[in-house]
């Protein structure tokens, strides 16, 4: 698929619904930051309670939890299927990663950092992606979307596991020969989702100018 023809196609039917919606995309996207930072709350709220053992801190994620959901009805108003959920752990994974690159960057590991910190914006981007309907949740890699939902891992770990895989099953024979080959399949997830993210974010800057 040509790439130039999906990113102004994209950009066409973001600009109608920019239109249509008279989105405020600033306001909205504060209001995003919010719930995501809401759930990373839940998160450090839920490990606290579990470690204390007191019960306290349970009821204050719960309060957290409902005023996350409040807020999130507010982005997220008409959804189909896993929908909601996706869009929440695609958020929480942001934030995790995030939180993972902040780590590495204070021990000075910046490359590792700006790779933690990529994958944090491929899943941001990919967020808006499916709220403002400009993709569809399905054309996500469905074993990729599912690591990244229960497993926390970076893109690199991902395409790793998938490479590993792969090798496993090839014969003795074959393993010097697809060498190479290996080597491209390490970045084909990643960059599927790289590519999907780029396009939406050129065609959501395109509709703020």
């Amino acid at each position: 698929m040509d790439e130039e023809k999906d990113f102004y196609n994209l950009v066409k039917k973001f600009k109608a619904k920019v239109a249509k919606e008279e989105l405020d995309l600033s306001t909205e996207e504060d209001l995003v930051l919010a719930i995501t930072n809401l759930i990373s709350i839940e998160e450090h709220l839920f490990f606290t309670a579990e470690k204390t053992g007191k019960v306290v801190y349970l009821d204050i994620l719960n309060e957290v939890r409902e005023m996350r959901k409040k807020l999130l009805k507010k982005i997220i108003k008409d959804y189909e299927g896993e929908v909601w959920c996706i869009s929440k752990h695609l958020l929480a994974g942001t934030m995790r990663l995030m939180e993972v690159g902040t780590k590495y960057l204070s021990q000075n590991k910046k490359e590792e950092a700006k790779n933690y910190f990529d994958d944090a914006y491929t899943l941001w981007t990919l967020f808006w992606g499916i709220h403002l309907k400009i993709i569809n949740p399905k054309e996500i890699p469905v074993t990729l979307s599912a690591d990244f939902l229960n497993d926390s891992g970076n893109l690199q770990k991902v395409a790793e596991k998938e490479s590993l895989t792969k090798r496993e099953k090839e014969p003795e024979s074959k393993n010097q020969t697809s060498k190479e080959n290996r080597i491209t399949e390490k970045n084909d997830s990643s960059s599927l989702l790289r590519r999907l993210s780029t396009i939406i974010q050129k065609a959501i800057d395109c509709c703020r100018e």
